[in-house]
């Protein structure tokens, strides 16, 4: 049976997320000074990434909320107990530059623009859904997508299958009816695939190594993998 929606993620798949978050934390740290734990600029933003996806990885796992892990995040990047107030006031000054950086992949809107015709076009993330919202309309493209399931809402975050077949149950399809594009090889592609979706890797740094997946290396690969294939067969890489 031939693939009717096209479900995305989000960061780093269409929106420039590593960009935008160091190009905000540089810009954040020129203004508050670089905390004395760190060398450099450099290492105190790859400091940042790292806490970043570990506080992600606990919220995810219900061991926080959303903004328990900016607070938390903010508290051990400084190495300071912060009172909870302070810790979003600090991460408030931030995501201004944060915000101020957003902007999509050169490939999205062409792609968009190119399957409107053909396919329906959802979200799943592992975000939250209010903030996942605010960064769409921000981009301009909120109204490409008819349906968005958030995993902190939803309790449960990608890989697991439910997660992928709440998505597929918002826009009233089948797994089978539905491919998933996403930049994690693991928690996106292949944990589609295990939900019965058609998991489509998005390798943009073309890195490699997964022969198992279905891979693209730009969006731009995605219409015509979309349209000349029926759940595509072999796994195969188009680049």
């Amino acid at each position: 049976m031939p693939i009717r929606a096209v479900l995305w993620d989000i960061d780093d798949t269409i929106f420039d997320y590593a960009h935008a978050d160091r190009t905000g934390m540089r810009q954040h740290l020129e203004r508050e000074g670089l905390p004395e734990a760190y060398a450099s600029v450099e290492v105190a933003l790859d400091a940042w990434k790292a806490l970043s996806v570990r506080h992600w990885t606990r919220m995810t796992a219900g061991e926080t909320d959303f903004r328990g892990q900016r607070r938390d995040r903010v508290r051990e990047f400084l190495s300071r107990d912060l009172e909870d107030a302070e810790a979003e006031a600090w991460f408030g000054r931030h995501a201004a530059h944060y915000e101020a950086a957003w902007a999509l992949f050169p490939d999205v809107l062409p792609v968009l623009d190119l399957l409107a015709r053909d396919y329906r076009h959802g979200i799943l993330s592992n975000a939250n859904t209010d903030h996942q919202q605010h960064k769409l309309t921000a981009l301009g493209i909120r109204d490409r997508f008819e349906a968005m399931v958030c995993a902190v809402e939803l309790g449960i975050a990608k890989p697991e299958a439910g997660a992928f077949h709440a998505a597929c149950e918002a826009l009233a399809l089948e797994p089978h009816e539905v491919a998933y594009v996403g930049n994690e090889p693991d928690i996106d592609a292949a944990g589609a695939v295990a939900a019965g979706l058609t998991g489509i890797w998005l390798d943009r740094r073309s890195s490699g190594g997964r022969p198992d997946l279905v891979t693209i290396t730009g969006l731009d690969q995605l219409p015509g993998l979309l349209a000349g294939h029926t759940r595509f067969g072999a796994p195969d890489t188009f680049g």
